[in-house]
């Protein structure tokens, strides 16, 4: 991790953005089946939806961590 070039910020931004794209496929995805289904199976949808973009934060908050957790053993 700690040959990764660029800047802390540019890292951030690039990081901010995936996730938005991320959430938003989900999110659009969703929608899509959602749609296509109607009843208990559209709850599901609903459910495995936002279990997806909970999952899709999570996932890039915690490649933060991770990056922020290695420039400051490499620091120290």
């Amino acid at each position: 991790m700690a040959t990764d070039v660029g800047t802390g910020g540019t890292w951030l931004l690039s990081r901010v953005v995936v996730t938005w794209v991320e959430v938003v496929a989900v999110g659009f995805a969703g929608a899509a089946l959602g749609g296509a289904v109607s009843g208990p199976p559209q709850l599901i949808v609903y459910l495995a939806t936002v279990l997806a973009s909970v999952g899709a934060l999570l996932y890039n908050v915690d490649k933060l961590v991770q990056r922020r957790l290695a420039e400051q053993r490499v620091v120290t």
